[in-house]
């Protein structure tokens, strides 16, 4: 597939929306609503996931490729969602093509990146500074396991997000996460708990959880009425029918990466981007 250089009225376009997003947003609309309104806009639950594999052209190839993908999949994505990993894996160079596509992604959408950080409360204050206040994300994914106090940090952004992870699509989600203790419960609802504690607190970021498709059937009902990021969709063979009768009326977006970027069936971004906003919206009917 071609992908298109960056011109000069792209650029101009990019650094402009970068000012607007860095400093013109505010709002005293909750997350969660932000992102039930684009829902309720676009009909679409999709997740974009943005995990470049910068290849023989390295960086600026990466940087032209996710531009493309943005623009022609804007219209379906209830968000967005980057993986930090695939932007570090490229270096300093990496993080500037993250920090452009931060800024050419429309004003609307929802961004949640996929950092997936955990750390004692002074470390984790300096990432929510630079995720929330220096990039200007909307949500981040986190690592619970080290406590209350670790996700703290995060809990006082209004307009913000965390999404802590609680079942993943890994099998290894079963050594950990699916656990049950001697009271009956399992592990992953000790996330939950976290999450229910920092709403009777009334702390202004919202917390939603991090459940992946293919081991949502045995968990969902378990699950609080609040935003999930759905990974597992499509290339890890998650079933959409795990969804069905789940009668959830929070803003849960399901994430699909590779079905979208890396596809190998002769269809451009839009396509595949329309072609999964469809499946997924009868996953819900």
């Amino acid at each position: 597939m071609m992908v298109r250089t960056m011109s000069s009225t792209w650029k101009n376009y990019i650094r402009l929306l970068c000012l607007e997003r860095i400093f013109g947003k505010g709002s005293s609309m909750r997350f969660a609503e932000k992102l039930q309104r684009r829902v309720e806009s676009t009909g679409s639950r999709l997740c974009v996931g943005l995990d470049p594999r910068p290849g023989e052209g390295g960086a600026a190839h990466a940087r032209d490729f996710l531009l493309q993908v943005i623009e022609e999949t804007a219209a379906e994505a209830a968000a967005f969602k980057p993986n930090m990993a695939y932007f570090e894996a490229m270096g300093i160079e990496g993080i500037r093509v993250l920090e452009q596509i931060l800024a050419a992604i429309p004003d609307g959408i929802p961004i949640i990146l996929d950092a997936k950080r955990s750390d004692i409360g002074e470390t984790q204050r300096y990432y929510a500074q630079g995720y929330f206040n220096g990039w200007n994300v909307d949500a981040v994914t986190l690592n619970p396991f080290l406590g209350y106090d670790s996700i703290e940090p995060f809990l006082d952004h209004a307009g913000k997000a965390v999404y802590l992870l609680a079942v993943t699509s890994n099998p290894g989600s079963a050594d950990f996460q699916r656990q049950t203790l001697a009271d009956g419960r399992q592990v992953f609802e000790l996330v939950t708990a976290l999450g229910e504690r920092a709403k009777s607190e009334g702390r202004a970021t919202d917390v939603g959880y991090v459940v992946g498709l293919t081991n949502a059937e045995a968990v969902l009902s378990k699950m609080p009425d609040v935003p999930l990021l759905v990974p597992g969709l499509g290339a890890q063979g998650g079933d959409l029918a795990a969804l069905a009768g789940a009668k959830r009326s929070a803003p849960d977006v399901i994430n699909v990466s590779r079905g979208i970027l890396y596809a190998d069936d002769g269809k451009n971004f839009r396509t595949r981007a329309k072609e999964w906003a469809a499946k997924i919206a009868l996953g819900y009917a």
